[in-house]
């Protein structure tokens, strides 16, 4: 008993600190969000869904662990109450000779014994550990609610940036056909006036190209970034 006692208070230590550890993950995955929806990118690379399955499983672990644990301590108490009940080698020798006299015995053995203590015990363990299945599931659904509130964001927002990055990419691969029809047209033209208007014609929309490149690149790399929150 005093081996569970103790199994009890690392399991309930145990326990807090993977819940503590749980909702650390999920508060920080929410900020990374809301730090990408201010354009400021977050390390997250500590905080992921996966490491909130690997403390959940850890909670898991130490919970089922506790309740083998009671089945042992309730599957002891049973035998010893069982036990208890039968009588004694003295008891069975003097029911030879009067069986209500061995009854008396049996009884005020009986009354003597702590059982009334030891099932007060084993009713307070059973508790702590209906507790801490309450305390989990309580987190685990709190923080259910919370990460599937970021995934539906994020998915949606992703969904956006890609259909937005490929409009970008549609949009720089139809100029370059312009831009090369540019470059011949200026490789040919002798007029020095046309030529120039041509060239400022091909300054402009190099600016607009080298422009779209950019936020090309800065769409694809938000992409990436939300694609890590999924």
């Amino acid at each position: 008993m005093a081996d569970f006692d103790t199994q009890i208070k690392e399991s309930q230590a145990q326990v807090a600190e993977a819940q503590a550890k749980i909702s650390a993950i999920t508060s920080r995955i929410e900020e990374a969000r809301s730090k990408l929806d201010q354009g400021v990118t977050l390390d997250v690379e500590n905080a992921t869904l996966e490491d909130v399955n690997k403390h959940t499983d850890l909670m898991n672990a130490n919970i089922a662990e506790l309740i083998m644990g009671l089945d042992d301590v309730t599957a002891g108490f049973s035998a010893e109450f069982a036990e208890m009940r039968s009588k004694t080698g003295m008891e069975s020798f003097i029911g030879i000779f009067s069986s209500a006299k061995a009854e008396s015995m049996r009884q005020e053995r009986m009354r003597s014994a702590s059982v009334d203590d030891k099932l007060q015990d084993l009713i307070s363990k059973s508790d702590v550990i209906v507790k801490l299945l309450q305390g989990q599931l309580d987190v685990l659904t709190t923080q259910r609610t919370r990460v599937e509130g970021n995934l539906a964001g994020t998915l949606t927002e992703r969904e956006e940036t890609v259909g937005a990055l490929e409009a970008v990419r549609a949009e720089v691969a139809g100029m370059d056909p312009k831009i090369i029809e540019l470059e011949n047209k200026i490789s040919v033209e002798q007029d020095a006036a046309a030529r120039t208007k041509l060239e400022t014609e091909l300054a402009t929309l190099n600016a607009q190209y080298n422009a779209l490149v950019q936020d090309e690149q800065v769409k694809l790399a938000k992409s990436q970034t939300l694609e890590r929150y999924i």
